[in-house]
């Protein structure tokens, strides 16, 4: 969802995803039927949208309109809805009753020191395009958990900058010497006294 979400925005986004050029000029009843036309073509029978929390971004207009238009593409598509976001998009969701009634929310936990969290960094790290593997002990693995909050976006984060950093020190492997030196780049914020 874009940062400022509107109707001609989301078939926008819609047509761009489906790899579909389109007229910025064009009304949105043809930007409409042109991304129901491709959807179908596509047999598409889920859509998944990330950050869906931005619809609270727009004024309360352009809310109900997004929020209309989702409900439309789900029942005229028949396809389900899946909406990723922060703890703001189920406000954003509950700003259409109808729509709401659909969903089912699920608040993804933090990672914690567990088998699945090791099981996630080791995914991660073998999908990282460097020519050494990286395996990290478990002094490592607790200090990725530390440093991130167990939040998969900051884990994702900080094994990507490690290893941006092993290929321009031409290391092709993350170690746990990086991994334990590693903090994250921090803007400093104002103090007011």
């Amino acid at each position: 969802m874009s940062g400022k979400p509107s109707e001609r925005r989301l078939y926008a986004q819609l047509l761009t995803a489906l790899g579909a050029p389109h007229n910025p000029r064009a009304t949105i009843v043809d930007l409409e039927q042109k991304a129901i036309n491709l959807l179908k073509d596509a047999h598409i029978k889920v859509l998944v949208i990330d950050e869906v929390h931005n619809i609270l971004c727009g004024s309360h207009r352009d809310q109900r309109v997004v929020l209309n238009t989702l409900r439309f593409l789900s029942n005229e598509m028949k396809m389900s809805l899946v909406c990723f976001g922060a703890t703001e998009a189920r406000e954003a969701i509950h700003g259409d009753a109808q729509l709401a009634r659909r969903f089912e929310a699920f608040s993804l936990p933090r990672w914690s020191t567990n088998e699945e969290f090791e099981d996630l960094v080791r995914a991660i790290l073998r999908n990282l395009p460097l020519r050494q593997p990286s395996v990290l002990t478990a002094k490592s693995l607790r200090h990725v958990l530390q440093v991130s909050e167990g939040l998969t976006a900051k884990i994702f984060a900080m094994l990507n900058a490690l290893a941006i950093k092993a290929i321009e020190a031409d290391h092709e492997q993350i170690t746990d010497d990086a991994v334990l030196q590693w903090s994250p780049v921090v803007k400093s914020e104002p103090t007011y006294s």
